[in-house]
């Protein structure tokens, strides 16, 4: 298997419920519109990876029911590659999102999947410019960024949330981009400019994003900032993952590093323009277009 970028972690199936605003206790509210489509962060960055015009595959679990059935498909129609998926009587992971008009939203999740085994995928003949990770396939991800490392392949870590997977894998990749709520988990305070700098002591490179105020970034001795692209925002659902998924992409092209950045930011600012995470991961020639006009 030949591919530019290997993305390992989750996959679920999402319900996304437009509504005029989040319901209180005892609240009933009605839908102003309804999809259903896959989901997940590591799934979400290899349909990224995919519509960026690049090879990409998802290893991950999926149910054998059919919320599992649909998300499959779902890859297979982008194009990514599902052999190293695995499926199984354990459902499929789902999400509930409601989304306010001003693009806010609220989630809940249902998962009682078990990870994956270790030795479940061997993944010794995949050849990748870059992997990237979840941790929520903790085991599986262990065993095989020390074998991606030593092979020379550029790893990435979604760090969406502090929890087990992340903070194993946090200080052995290449590069740690992490959200605004896992910066404050692991500092212990919502301070992202001193999480970065002590993030920075440990990792060769580390992106804090901050949603609309942009990103922090420290790389080497270098610290910098870039602001969020101003877009008319919808449905900020999946915009993490298709920073990733786009900033891998931009790993795995040799793009330096502040043109890196821009690549991903734009891709993360046009997914929040449609409502649901899936549908609104932009193709390449959108994004291009928005940083040419930008360029203008």
């Amino acid at each position: 298997m030949n591919l530019d970028v290997l993305c390992l972690g989750h996959a679920s199936y999402d319900l996304v419920f437009a509504v005029p605003r989040h319901p209180g206790e005892d609240e009933k509210c009605v839908a102003t519109d309804f999809l259903q489509c896959g989901g997940g962060p590591a799934a979400n960055a290899a349909v990224t990876v995919a519509r960026l015009q690049r090879r990409a595959a998802f290893a991950g679990y999926l149910g054998d029911d059919l919320y599992g059935e649909a998300h499959w498909q779902e890859l297979r129609r982008d194009g990514v590659e599902v052999e190293l998926v695995r499926r199984g009587e354990d459902p499929t992971p789902l999400s509930a999102v409601l989304v306010k008009p001003d693009g806010k939203r609220a989630l809940v999740n249902y998962r009682i999947t078990r990870p994956l085994a270790a030795e479940s995928l061997d993944l010794s003949a995949v050849s990748t410019r870059v992997a990237l990770f979840d941790g929520h396939e903790p085991e599986l991800s262990i065993r095989w960024l020390p074998d991606f490392r030593e092979r020379g392949v550029k790893t990435v870590l979604d760090a969406g949330s502090l929890h087990p997977g992340t903070e194993a894998l946090m200080f052995e990749v290449d590069y740690l981009v992490a959200s605004r709520k896992f910066a404050a988990q692991w500092l212990g305070r919502d301070e992202p400019r001193q999480a970065l700098e002590r993030l920075a002591r440990r990792s060769p490179a580390v992106v804090i994003t901050l949603g609309d105020e942009g990103l922090i970034w420290a790389r080497g001795g270098e610290r910098g900032e870039m602001p969020a692209f101003s877009v008319p925002v919808l449905d900020t659902t999946g915009a993490g993952d298709t920073f990733h998924g786009a900033f891998a992409v931009a790993v795995a092209e040799n793009r330096g590093w502040k043109e890196t950045l821009r690549f991903a930011s734009a891709a993360a600012a046009l997914c929040c323009t449609r409502m649901g995470a899936r549908p609104g991961i932009p193709h390449r020639p959108e994004v291009e277009r928005f940083l040419q006009g930008l360029a203008q």
